[in-house]
């Protein structure tokens, strides 16, 4: 809102105090016709994981078999470092830092976007049997019943399968309460031992080849399933923060959603589509790694403003959690390697049975 006050000739223009126009604990932004309200403090929360994100990438870059000063590491980036260097950064760790990335905040972003759906803190991908569904197709790319699909393509059809037999088996009861939740835990029983039963059929040779898809890890990422992954988190990430005032309404009763104006069925749907195609990507790229879909959200509502759902930070968040499980992963034992999968389940599980202890709190049931 604009005043116009005359002191001379001229007519000198004021703005009144964003205060007075925002509500306690914004700030309005406005250029031309435009304005947005931005929350101080999910704004602060999202630049602080950022900040986190880019220490533990650069942690991630200096930290192997082999220690590398930030100022090497920097030099590698440029292309100025020695040819150990570089070829350490660029060709070994650098790669691998960004399938981290990718994949922890598609993992996270998913399981934001679920438990929203569901209004419940454990309907998260990997818990509701999504990741089974998807590893299951995966893996029986991998060992050669994949009908000549790619890991991502059978990926992205177990996860879907995964899904439709979840809603199947509470239709009409809804995606709330814990109904939803004890179907998911049995559809995922199912196809963690169809995965089982797949890799007991096989080579031994062919098993080994399917096994990061069975307990997530980094250390054998498929090229054309990073791009993908990248692909899909460029164009799930901004239709996720697209459907905010949405996300915000489905905590509300369907009646009380369609009155603000909200299509509900139509985004409900829009955010089961981004959640079960950004989980599927990141399990052909990593294979099911537990819990990041449960401790990024988590990690976000406790930083971020109550007052929406915490999107963007549950992504940062989930890209932390990942770089830092898998760089962990490395060092532990190096020179042997812990699957990321195993590190964010040690750490994962512990508070999995916080929230089944309480499972009752702010924000999300």
């Amino acid at each position: 809102m604009t005043l116009l006050v005359q002191s001379s000739p001229r007519l000198d223009r004021v703005e009144t105090e964003d205060a007075v126009a925002s509500p306690r604990g914004t700030r309005r932004l406005a250029w031309g016709g435009f304005s947005v309200l931005l929350d101080r403090r999910s704004l602060a929360a999202n630049l602080l994981l950022l900040v986190l994100v880019l220490a533990a990438s650069l942690a991630y870059l200096c930290f192997g078999e082999r220690t590398l000063s930030p100022a090497e590491v920097l030099a590698a980036l440029h292309g100025t470092g020695d040819g150990l260097s570089t070829f350490l950064v660029s060709a070994l760790r650098l790669p691998r830092l960004g399938a981290a990335l990718a994949t922890g905040a598609a993992f996270a972003l998913a399981g934001c976007l679920m438990q929203t759906l569901a209004a419940n803190r454990l309907a998260t991908p990997g818990i509701i049997g999504i990741d089974n569904g998807a590893t299951a197709f995966a893996v029986a790319s991998v060992v050669g019943l994949g009908f000549g699909l790619a890991p991502p393509a059978m990926a992205l059809a177990g996860a879907a399968t995964a899904t439709t037999l979840t809603f199947g088996l509470v239709l009409g009861g809804g995606t709330r309460g814990y109904r939803f939740i004890v179907a998911g835990i049995g559809v995922g029983a199912v196809f963690g031992a169809i995965t089982n039963l797949l890799l007991a059929r096989v080579a031994i040779d062919v098993a080994n080849a399917a096994y990061p898809w069975t307990v997530g890890s980094l250390s054998a990422r498929p090229e054309g399933a990073v791009w993908a992954l990248t692909i899909g988190l460029a164009l799930g990430l901004p239709a996720a923060l697209a459907l905010g005032r949405s996300l915000s309404l489905m905590g509300f009763s369907v009646s009380v959603a369609r009155s603000l104006g909200s299509r509900l069925g139509r985004r409900r749907a829009q955010v089961l589509i981004t959640s079960v195609a950004l989980t599927a990507l990141a399990v052909a790229v990593a294979g099911p790694v537990g819990m990041v879909g449960l401790l990024g959200p988590e990690l976000a509502r406790h930083l971020a403003s109550r007052r929406s759902v915490p999107v963007l930070a549950s992504a940062l968040a989930g890209a932390l959690i990942m770089v830092l499980a898998d760089l962990v992963g490395r060092l532990m034992l190096s020179p042997l390697e812990i699957p990321v999968g195993i590190v964010t389940a040690v750490v994962g599980g512990p508070w999995l049975l916080w929230i089944l202890i309480r499972p009752r709190s702010q924000g999300v049931a």
